[in-house]
């Protein structure tokens, strides 16, 4: 029996299920493919969002600070079901979460290997601390966007590329959109 957590949904270009991949042969720097990841951005009433620093022994991206919580939607899972779930097991709170926008993006992750994503990006509110799962976050804190992308152009190294490819995106549609 498959271990739908070990697989991500490959997708085209339009985000249409054309398949399904170990998660590590999808992520290869040379052969990996697009795939649907999920991207969550919660934020508190100051305006500001909560990152996490990633663990030391994820299999990419080792201690660099990120949005508040990302993965991949398990097969038969919807979008903002895995985002639910996913805050939950690495943040250890839930909350009330709308989707944002979505985009495409590559970048190498080092390791060996590449994200190639169809990103599905959430924003929620939150206002209390987290409880975070040691084996996925090494720390965590509440910024706000203006300061996250000052700290991004003076140290882009110790940021996902993820984060550092939709900040003013992200900021963007933060400024225009009705947070929940």
């Amino acid at each position: 029996m498959m271990d739908r957590k070990n697989y991500v949904i490959l997708v085209d270009k339009n985000d249409r299920k054309i398949g399904l991949k170990e998660k590590m042969k999808a992520h290869d720097k040379k052969n990996g493919k697009l795939h649907r990841a999920i991207s969550i951005f919660v934020f508190n009433r100051k305006g500001e969002t909560m990152l996490q620093q990633r663990a030391p022994d994820k299999y990419h991206s080792k201690g660099k600070w990120s949005n508040t919580c990302c993965s991949h939607p398990m097969l038969g899972e919807r979008v903002l079901t895995a985002a639910h779930r996913r805050l939950k097991e690495e943040m250890g709170f839930d909350c009330r979460m709308k989707k944002a926008f979505e985009f495409s993006y590559e970048a190498d992750v080092g390791s060996g290997l590449r994200e190639r994503e169809y990103d599905h990006i959430i924003f929620g509110r939150h206002e209390r601390n987290p409880r975070i799962n040691r084996d996925e976050v090494v720390d965590w804190r509440w910024i706000s966007l203006p300061s996250l992308k000052s700290e991004i152009r003076k140290n882009p190294e110790k940021f996902t590329p993820w984060l550092r490819m939709m900040i003013n995106k992200v900021d963007s549609y933060y400024k225009k959109a009705k947070i929940i």
